[in-house]
Formats: structure tokens, C-alpha cells, sequence
């Protein structure tokens, strides 16, 4: 097995099945995700290789485009690094990340538990994708993917929402800001990924200050 060319190989397949992909979870958003991953690495002890096929896989079907079934992502990684003639050790760790990486999985308390320090390198290369600058333009993004309102004074966050309630919420974009993005510094795995984190936690807390001041005509 040529690690190098199955990395290609996967690159080419994850392009062709998310070329129609909404903006903030397509083939970018992976590729993102990827480079954060392998600079992540470089300061922990872990299988690249793994890594770098669980960060280019980690979306290959994202179940809330595909009416929360959660099966269908790990299926297609599986059928595609079989045919790559990966290992099966390997497709397995694949596989347990991609069905471990989530944050939603995160309400689950009781469910079922996989760890290793490749889940932690890629699930916070993900998270870094979730907040700063492009982590704000991709929830604004979806949130108009799914016609949610901006902001809703009304509304307030939920934050003890069930697992099934996260997946099921349709409130306005700002709340996801309180409900995850907001959440995840404190939830990183690697010291990188802890300092990256920061300062794109910063820039957030930033942007919300300036949007509370306008919407409210403050400045």
C-alpha cells in the first residue's frame, strides 16, 4: 500500500462527492480541516496517515444533510479505503473517528466511548473550523442554508439542550454561537490546538460585541 497515492486517491474521491456541498461543508471546509490536522500533528505522537485519512473523510456525509442518519458516513469510508486495499486496522480507527469526531456526541454521557490521540488531533483540527473568522462566516452560512433568522432577542440560547434537541434546533444563528462555538476552546484536546483556539475565541467575542452594538444602535 502507497500511503501517499490513498491520500491522493482520497482527496480526489472527497472532491467529487461534496462538489455540490453547501459552502461551509464542502470540499474546503475538508481540505481546512486537513491542513489544520497535519500542523496539529507535528507536535504530537501520532499515526499521519490516520490522521490525514480521518480529517479528509471526518464529512464525507455529514448526517444533518442527510436527515441525522449516521451511518452512511462511516459506510462510505469503509467501502472506499477497502478499495484502496487499506488495512483493516486501520479503516477501523478511520471509521471510530469519523463516528467519535462530533460535537453532538458530546451530550450523549453515556454512549459509547473510543479515544486516541488521532480523534484528538483531528476532532480539534474541526473545531478550529468552527470558530474565529471562518468559523463565523460558517455558521452564518448555514444558518441561511437552513432560512434561520439572524438574532432573536426573544429567543435565548439553550444551554442544556439534549442531544436530540441540539440536532433538532432551529433557533437563530446567534444562539449556535452560545449553544457551541463559544464552548469549544475549553473543549480542545492538543496544546496547539488550545493555542489556536484563543485567539480565534478572542475574535469572536469581538464580533458579537460589535453586533450587539449595532443592533441595538449603539454605534
Amino acid at each position: 500500500m502507497n500511503e501517499e497515492k490513498v491520500i491522493e486517491n482520497t482527496i480526489l474521491f472527497v472532491k467529487e462527492e461534496l462538489k455540490d456541498a453547501e459552502g461551509g461543508h464542502d470540499w474546503f471546509h475538508i481540505e481546512r480541516v486537513f491542513k489544520n490536522a497535519i500542523l496539529i500533528s507535528r507536535e504530537e505522537d501520532v499515526n499521519v496517515f490516520v490522521v490525514s485519512l480521518a480529517a479528509l473523510l471526518h464529512d464525507i456525509a455529514d448526517p444533518k444533510f442527510y436527515n441525522g442518519d449516521e451511518t452512511i458516513g462511516p459506510k462510505l469510508a469503509t467501502e472506499f479505503l477497502e478499495k484502496q486495499k487499506v488495512n483493516k486496522e486501520t479503516i477501523l480507527h478511520v471509521v471510530n473517528i469519523i463516528n467519535h469526531i462530533s460535537y453532538k456526541n458530546s451530550f450523549d454521557k453515556n454512549g459509547e466511548k473510543f479515544t486516541s490521540k488521532e480523534l484528538e488531533v483531528v476532532q480539534d483540527a474541526d473545531r478550529l473550523d468552527a470558530i474565529g473568522a471562518i468559523g463565523i462566516a460558517r455558521c452564518f452560512n448555514y444558518g441561511g442554508f437552513k432560512n434561520r433568522a439572524l438574532y432573536d432577542p426573544e429567543i435565548l440560547p439553550n444551554l442544556n439542550m439534549t442531544k436530540e434537541e441540539y440536532k433538532k434546533s432551529s433557533a437563530p444563528t446567534i444562539n449556535h454561537f452560545y449553544e457551541k462555538l463559544l464552548l469549544l476552546k475549553d473543549k480542545m484536546n492538543t496544546n496547539s490546538g488550545k493555542r489556536i483556539a484563543t485567539d480565534r475565541h478572542n475574535y469572536m467575542e469581538q464580533f458579537l460585541n460589535q453586533f450587539y452594538n449595532e443592533w441595538n444602535g449603539v454605534k
